[in-house]
């Protein structure tokens, strides 16, 4: 399989003509095999996604930022889990972004996601992010009444505007050395049903079920369309987004995974060479715990 050709196919490269309605939440991509191989892949991998980390840690000049949107049951939680199985814990923060607190409503709306990013040599995911606030705040206009927004300043250009603030936002990151991955995990109404339905039946996830996944869930084609339109304004090279088909875990996982891998292995990452200091430290470290 080619990977570049592979990943690509999720990659949102022409916005201007991207529709959501387009993309099928269970494709596999045709691909000649299932989920067992895909795990099996995704096994193999642990070592190499470990490795990158270590070169990205040990280098310390770029940071990786990985958002995950997606509907309730999306598998968000679960692509986190094993697509990111390898990494090691210390240089990995997960954040999930929750309604905002008092605190963070005093900000502007990108003042939380600018607090949680990562730093040089680390890797930051988000659960959900900034984009709420032009999502879920777009399906619910009265969100807008409650961030302390002067109301001379909400007027109908207000998405446009925070569109501009997440391009800005994500040119400023990437030219100072944050790589942006943006996934939309494109779960289907149905599968959706499904998953809820199973949250009620299984007590390790009964527990992740509310009635207000049933109250957003008869929203979903504003949520969709919310969506797309964040999509299309908002993917740019420098920060893409993919829009993975969601219906199959396992498939949503592994392309996760691939993108990941994909992406650090691209920026060439090297563990650090020591200079001419730093070889003469080593050798009298070397004699001291010879002698």
């Amino acid at each position: 399989m080619k990977t570049a050709k592979f990943i690509k196919r999720y990659r949102v490269d022409d916005p201007d003509h991207f529709r959501l309605s387009e993309c099928d939440p269970a494709d596999t991509s045709e691909l000649d095999f299932d989920k067992d191989d895909a795990e099996a892949m995704m096994a193999k991998d642990i070592d190499l996604l470990r490795d990158l980390q270590e070169r990205l840690y040990a280098q310390n000049q770029w940071a990786l930022l990985i958002v995950l949107q997606g509907m309730d049951a999306a598998g968000k939680d679960g692509a986190i889990k094993h697509a990111m199985a390898g990494l090691n814990p210390l240089g990995v923060d997960v954040y999930p972004f929750k309604a905002p607190s008092p605190d963070e409503l005093d900000h502007d709306f990108l003042w939380r996601a600018a607090m949680r990013l990562p730093a040089r040599g680390d890797i930051g995911i988000f659960n959900r992010s900034y984009y709420e606030d032009v999502l879920v705040g777009r399906v619910h206009p009265d969100i807008l009444e409650r961030q302390r927004i002067p109301k001379r300043l909400i007027g109908k250009d207000i998405w446009r505007q925070r569109f501009n603030d997440i391009r800005a936002f994500a040119r400023h990151l990437t030219r100072n050395g944050t790589v942006v991955l943006k996934f939309f995990l494109n779960i289907s109404k149905e599968e959706q049903r499904k998953r809820l339905l199973a949250r009620l039946d299984e007590p390790a996830k009964a527990w992740k079920f509310s009635m207000g996944d049933i109250a957003e869930r008869r929203l979903w084609n504003k949520y969709m369309a919310a969506y797309e339109h964040a999509i299309r304004a908002t993917s740019r090279p420098e920060a893409p987004w993919y829009v993975v088909p969601a219906d199959h875990k396992w498939f949503a996982r592994f392309v996760v995974s691939r993108v990941v891998i994909a992406t650090l292995d691209g920026l060439g990452l090297k563990f650090p060479k020591a200079d001419t200091a730093g070889r003469k430290e080593m050798a009298k470290v070397r004699k001291a715990l010879l002698g």
